[in-house]
């Protein structure tokens, strides 16, 4: 059940993410071992999607993320999507210098 949930959850972030990357879909890996992609791939950064009971623990999720991108030639900065059971609420968690680079893009124009 927990692992049909997390992929639920995984497609419907990447469906969310459609709007700005149309190339947005659940990382094929996940099906298989997880490390080996992100969960939502075809963006610009490394998502990784926690929907839990409780609530996700962000800094986990982070960390988890930047370990999986070891050792890659190229790293993408990492973006945890996530939301507890039962508020509905998704959060997008992110470095602040991401967000600072975002703000200045969306300011710049």
């Amino acid at each position: 059940m927990k692992r049909r949930k997390g992929s639920a959850y995984e497609r419907e972030v990447a469906h969310l993410l459609q709007v700005l990357w149309p190339e947005a879909r659940r990382g094929i890996g996940q099906s298989r071992a997880a490390g080996e992609v992100p969960d939502v791939d075809g963006t610009p950064y490394w998502v990784e999607a926690k929907h839990h009971a409780s609530a996700p623990n962000v800094h986990a999720a982070y960390a988890q993320a930047v370990a999986a991108q070891a050792g890659k030639l190229t790293r993408r900065p990492v973006l945890v999507v996530s939301r507890k059971t039962g508020d509905g609420q998704d959060l997008a968690t992110l470095p602040l210098r991401e967000l600072l680079l975002l703000l200045e893009a969306v300011t710049a124009v």
